[in-house]
This record gives structure tokens, C-alpha cells and sequence, in this order.
């Protein structure tokens, strides 16, 4: 049986990986700056990680949510602990996409309202709604255009209210730093016009943390750093470190009732061990204030790159811009440097989004490499 041919590969097979470091059939070491798309956020293999999932699945792999899982009351608690979200309620599933999914429909049940308005450049997943919410037509299929969507530039806050004032909208969700789409962001004026524009409008603000939440951008999630108040927060990538686990935290305004959500495996006795594994290391290696000292020295060090146009995002969750397409750059990087990184729909954006252990001189050695790239190009 052949595989369903969707991603285009890089030939590099790893077999093992060790904090910022992958190894390939060939013993080649890679220098991962990428972290499988955001997700590795406390370093490969963390023994702390894999001691939690070891010790976890010899004891309990697996159960269904129709019985009491303490782990997922111990998580809930230190979620509301280190991220300061307060009262919140946590609903566990699998993936990003699902998280968002499960967002949307949640907005969708609360206010009965059926559409969603979503921002240019957005990306929220592939499943039925959210792949509606992204802006790319070409991974919309017929059974997903069925979805209303209104796309709108990011920043816009008259065109918001016009959609908003036809009472139509359930839910807008917003990255707070654009992923795929390239790590645009607006301004804190435009975030909070934002916030106060759903609650006059009895719209859900779904805020998406799926790759820049757990830490990524310093702050536990992208939105605290501009003081406002999201209904929905969806969150995945880092939260597992590799395991597969979503999540949405649930303003209190939000009430449950039996069968309103549900999944097989979400929150299962694997997702909550490593994810209480990712918090735990998260606190005691102080690696949110980590990401801001690397972010600054990385945001120093890149200024003297040639043709450079622009450094975006925040954090660790991070684009250099070029007068120029990158894949070139990035293949050189791959290739003769051994160093991963990441595009963007933007072609000329490099993307950097290492685990949250990165050091400077990690950060070294991808400048040491870059500018020998440059050079040759």
C-alpha cells in the first residue's frame, strides 16, 4: 500500500532527538529550530517528559471520558495557575484544528448565531468549519464553502462592526500573531476594539493560542500582553511537547450541559501526563522568561543581516522577512548547514519557532550559517 501523497518531503529520515538536536538514519545531527511546526516546546526527548508518559503508561494508557480522571482536574488546576486565566472551564481534545473546531461550534451554541468572521492571512486548521475560517481557497472544499465566513483585514475595526451590527456573527476568531500566514499582528488599540466590539455585539472571541500558546511568545498565551478578555481560547501545539493534545479554556459566561461536547480521545491518561510534564518544566526552568532574553538576542543579532526587509513576531515565535523568496535559503540552511526552519504563505518569510530551551548559541550558529548563505546567494 502506498502513502496518500500530500506533503511534499525533504529526504532526511530522523530516528532519534535529544532538546534543540534531531539525528537522521545517517547519524547526521540538525540543529532544530522549528520544533515540528511549534510544537517541541520544552526540547526533544526532556527526561522529565518522557519519565511522565513512561510512568503513565505502564500504569493507565487509556480510558473513555465516561469515567473520573483525576488528571485532567490536576491539569485544569495548574493550567489556571501558571497561565492566569481564572475561572475558566477546560475542555481537552486532540489537535489544533479540533480545538478550534470545538471553539466555533461552542460560540455557535451559546448565542445561536451561525456565522463567523475571521481575518486575511488566517490559518485555524482543515476540519469543516475551521478550514472555512482559513484563507486559503485551495484546501476549501465544496462541503466546506457551505460554512459563512467573512474575511476581513486584520486591524480593521469599522469593517468588524458592520459585520458585527447584522447579528449574525457567532464567533471571530483571531490569531494574535499570524502563523502560516506570515506573523502579522495588529495593535493593542485594535485587539481591545476588538474585545469590546464582541461583548456589544454578543459575538464569542474565540482567541486561536494554537501555536503561539505554552509560552511560545513569553507570555503564557499571545493575547495577555494586550489586557482583554477572549471567551474561547484554543490551544495545542506546544501543549504536548509531541503528544497529540488540544484544548479550549471557557469564559464562565459559558455554561455546560451534558452532550454539548464531547471526544473518544481527548483528555486522555497519556495527553494529561505530558502535558503536566510541559507545565511543570515550563515553571521550573523559567522558560517563558527564557524566550524574551533569546527573542531579544535573536531581534539584535539579525539586524545586520543583509537584505533584510523586516524581523516579525514575538518571543520565540519568530520571521525574518527578505527582498527575496527564501526557499532557496532555507534549503542551504537544510542541506549544507543542518539546521530546520520554516516558511510561511508570505515566500520571502523565514520562519523560527525553536523549543523554548534554545540557547544564544544556537542562535549563533543560525546567524554563522545564514550569513554564509547570504553570501552564495
Amino acid at each position: 500500500m502506498s502513502l496518500f501523497n500530500v506533503y511534499p518531503l525533504f529526504d532526511i529520515t530522523p530516528v532519534s532527538a535529544k532538546d534543540l538536536y534531531v539525528y537522521d538514519e545517517n547519524n547526521v545531527e540538525y540543529l532544530d529550530l522549528y520544533g515540528g511546526h511549534a510544537v517541541i516546546s520544552i526540547g526533544h526527548s526532556h527526561p522529565k517528559y518522557v519519565s511522565a508518559i513512561s510512568n503513565q503508561v505502564e500504569k493507565l494508557g487509556f480510558y473513555s471520558n465516561a469515567i473520573q480522571n483525576p488528571l485532567q482536574v490536576k491539569l485544569a488546576d495548574k493550567l489556571e495557575a501558571l497561565s492566569g486565566c481564572k475561572d475558566y472551564q477546560l475542555f481537552l481534545c486532540n489537535s489544533g484544528a479540533e480545538a478550534n473546531e470545538n471553539a466555533l461550534k461552542l460560540a455557535s451554541f451559546h448565542n445561536g448565531k451561525k456565522k463567523v468572521l475571521a481575518f486575511k492571512n488566517s490559518f485555524h486548521g482543515r476540519t469543516s468549519a475551521t478550514v472555512a475560517a482559513t484563507d486559503n481557497p485551495k484546501i476549501v472544499a465544496p462541503i466546506n464553502a457551505q460554512q459563512e465566513v467573512d474575511f476581513l483585514e486584520l486591524g480593521d475595526l469599522d469593517a468588524v462592526e458592520t459585520v458585527l451590527k447584522q447579528n449574525e456573527t457567532c464567533a471571530v476568531i483571531v490569531e494574535f500573531i499570524q502563523g502560516v500566514g506570515g506573523l502579522d499582528q495588529s495593535t493593542t488599540e485594535f485587539y481591545q476594539g476588538l474585545d469590546k466590539l464582541c461583548k456589544q455585539y454578543n459575538t464569542s472571541l474565540i482567541a486561536d493560542e494554537v501555536q503561539s500558546g505554552f509560552g511560545r511568545t513569553g507570555d503564557f498565551f499571545a493575547y495577555q500582553k494586550h489586557n482583554i478578555t477572549p471567551d474561547i481560547i484554543s490551544m495545542a501545539k506546544g501543549m504536548g511537547n509531541g503528544f497529540p493534545v488540544g484544548g479550549i479554556l471557557i469564559h464562565p459566561s459559558i455554561k455546560a450541559s451534558y452532550g454539548l461536547l464531547g471526544t473518544t480521545f481527548g483528555g486522555n491518561h497519556l495527553a494529561c501526563a505530558a502535558t503536566l510534564s510541559v507545565l511543570d518544566v515550563l515553571e521550573e526552568e523559567k522558560l517563558m522568561k527564557n524566550a524574551k532574553n533569546i527573542s531579544d538576542y535573536f531581534q539584535e543579532k539579525a539586524k545586520s543581516l543583509p537584505n533584510l526587509k523586516s524581523i516579525k513576531g514575538r518571543g520565540l515565535m519568530l520571521g525574518l522577512e527578505f527582498k527575496f523568496p527564501i526557499s532557496e535559503l532555507r534549503k542551504k540552511l537544510i542541506f549544507d548547514h543542518h539546521i530546520f526552519t520554516g516558511s510561511a504563505k508570505n515566500p520571502n518569510l523565514l520562519r523560527i519557532l525553536p523549543p523554548l530551551t534554545i540557547q544564544k548559541k544556537h542562535i549563533d550558529l543560525f546567524f554563522d550559517a545564514t550569513c554564509k548563505v547570504l553570501k552564495t546567494l
